[in-house]
């Protein structure tokens, strides 16, 4: 009798969607809380699974260059592969170890179904939200193509932290991102984040290939709030520009406690302000938000 399809079954398996390259174990989930490992296969645990849902300003994504004074219809899963101490969503990215949210299911015809209904409102498609889309990338492509057909727009708000396979393998399909760039730190991206600067770089360059991309950075106190950071931020970024002859506007937002930062004290506004003043030295379009 030939076991060898059960043996594989019980080897442990290396998710490659992100640089975690978790090694899971039959029935264990990576760090992202949304990948498990069943019978060998790497299975999407949040696969049109949604916990929010909203119809916003598509400047509240933020993006402030794409469709101006348009609204889009906002989904959110659950799981994340960043552990930001200061994550503004915690009780669906999970990034404070809360139990997984109530959700939801809506295959990808029915959210496009969805997305038709609020044409009338303004709607011009769909924004992947709220926790990290990308985790979830083969929910993300079929919905993407769909929307696509129906000739309106798909747009992801995302930490950049996947690898550039699965970035070449939906960024035809998606119009628009906005993409954090948290900090210019190497050592804070690993350390504090549990991120990886080089692969999230990589990623928004590659991302400029394919779609109109914008940029926000959080102001922590004390964390990535000096004249320093955001120079070398806006320096980054005016390289960009250069190189890509693209426009890519930066949004300098406010922090306001949150998880394991629930202690710290908001950004000041003159704070946001003044760091918003310094990017503009570098690159055309700055915009302060959360003031």
């Amino acid at each position: 009798m030939d076991n060898s399809s059960e043996i594989k079954k019980n080897e442990p398996i290396s998710c490659d969607i992100c640089f975690h390259r978790c090694r899971l174990n039959e029935g264990q989930t990576g760090f992202c809380h949304a990948r498990i490992n069943i019978n060998g296969e790497n299975i999407s645990l949040n696969y049109g699974k949604i916990s929010s849902l909203a119809l916003d300003p598509i400047e509240k994504k933020p993006l402030r260059h794409f469709y101006p004074g348009s609204s889009i219809v906002s989904v959110g899963s659950f799981g994340c592969n960043l552990s930001c101490p200061f994550c503004q969503n915690s009780e669906i990215s999970l990034s404070d170890g809360a139990p997984i949210p109530k959700t939801k299911n809506y295959t990808p015809d029915e959210l496009v179904a969805l997305c038709r209904q609020y044409e009338d409102q303004g709607n011009i498609g769909i924004a992947f939200t709220y926790n990290e889309p990308l985790i979830n990338h083969e929910y993300i492509l079929e919905t993407a193509k769909l929307i696509r057909a129906e000739g309106m727009k798909t747009v992801l708000v995302t930490n950049g932290s996947v690898n550039r396979t699965i970035l070449d393998e939906v960024g035809p399909y998606i119009d628009a991102m906005n993409i954090d760039l948290k900090s210019y730190d190497r050592d804070y991206y690993a350390h504090v984040l549990h991120g990886n600067y080089a692969v999230t770089s990589d990623f928004i360059e590659r991302a400029l290939y394919y779609s109109h991309i914008e940029l926000t950075t959080l102001i922590i106190p004390g964390d990535n709030d000096s004249d320093d950071e955001m120079r070398s931020i806006a320096s980054y970024i005016s390289d960009l520009i250069k190189r890509s002859g693209k426009d890519i506007p930066l949004h300098v937002s406010r922090f306001f406690p949150r998880s394991k930062y629930s202690d710290r004290t908001p950004t000041p506004v003159e704070k946001v302000y003044h760091l918003a003043e310094i990017a503009r030295e570098y690159i055309p379009h700055v915009y302060e938000g959360n003031c």
